[in-house]
């Protein structure tokens, strides 16, 4: 099992140390020295006021912030948690994207959506009605605009003639791309492309998030054979599984070790590679401990 740490940012009480450069360099490291696979970030550029005093969160600038912690790190994955690919034009989020994977020598980990919040649709001027259309467009463009040089595509919303988006990503072809999301359509997606990140969460949590609900570790298990198995046939590459459960959050609602480890080693049983876990943000120094503590206990 792999362990991705969401920066805490994403919890609503936060410490705004922890996005202070010194705090960020300590958090960056923190997880590459302690063991941990990858730090990610989440993305909002535009969430309503109504979203956030109903349980949202803050975020900052996903690619900046990245390439921050590409500066201060050497080994962890760097990962969009996600990117909500209608919010951009592809050629632009290509080339940040691309610059991210540059700095990072190829470490860049793209976990991409659809989306979901429509007065942030509304606040960028994209029709969310056509969110997935447009997902499906935009990331082919990435696709090809990372592997062909000069690059054209004539499509219903992006057009180009000629481009030659330079330097290239690191990783051949551009990052790995995986899909977030639980339903039929990014199960689908998730099996074209390098991965799946799904929601353990019931079907009335999720509604808030416009996807179906994943109640139990035995259907999310019956998902990832349907995403593995449409991979196959497909001949898509490896298809890695990376989950977002209620054990998440266990570091900011401590519970039992054991159950916790029985939690983990029930994921792996199903087919899921890595595990996404977001620690607890009152104080940086709270945050750096908790982080040592799993790692210790968990990790080793």
């Amino acid at each position: 099992m792999r362990f991705t740490v969401d920066h805490p940012v994403v919890v609503r009480e936060f410490d705004p140390a922890l996005v202070t450069a010194d705090g960020m360099t300590r958090l960056a490291r923190a997880v590459e020295e302690l063991g941990y696979d990858a730090l990610s970030f989440s993305e909002h550029p535009a969430p309503s006021q109504k979203w956030l005093d109903a349980g949202g969160h803050q975020s900052l600038d996903q690619t900046s912030a990245l390439a921050f912690c590409a500066a201060v790190t050497r080994r962890i994955r760097l990962m969009t948690y996600l990117l909500v690919v209608p919010y951009h034009n592809p050629f632009l989020a290509a080339k940040a994207l691309t610059t991210v994977d540059v700095l990072s020598s190829g470490r860049l980990t793209v976990v991409a959506g659809s989306g979901y919040l429509r007065s942030e649709f509304l606040a960028l001027g994209v029709d969310f009605e056509k969110r997935n259309e447009i997902f499906d467009e935009a990331v082919q463009v990435m696709r090809g605009v990372w592997s062909e040089v000069p690059y054209a595509f004539d499509g219903d919303f992006f057009h180009a003639r000629g481009v030659a988006s330079l330097p290239a990503p690191v990783q051949q072809g551009g990052p790995p791309i995986l899909v977030g999301g639980n339903g039929v359509i990014a199960r689908q997606r998730a099996a074209r492309l390098q991965g799946w990140s799904p929601i353990m969460v019931s079907s009335e949590t999720a509604k808030t998030a416009r996807t179906p609900g994943i109640a139990s570790v035995e259907e999310l298990g019956s998902r990832i054979q349907e995403v593995r198995a449409a991979a196959a046939e497909a001949g898509s590459p490896t298809t890695v599984i990376q989950a977002h459960t209620p054990h998440t959050v266990f570091l900011q609602k401590p519970g039992s070790v054991e159950e916790h480890r029985d939690h983990l080693g029930r994921l792996a049983e199903v087919g899921v590679d890595s595990f996404v876990l977001r620690p607890p943000a009152d104080t940086i120094e709270h945050t750096l401990d908790a982080l040592q503590e799993y790692a210790e206990t968990f990790l080793g």
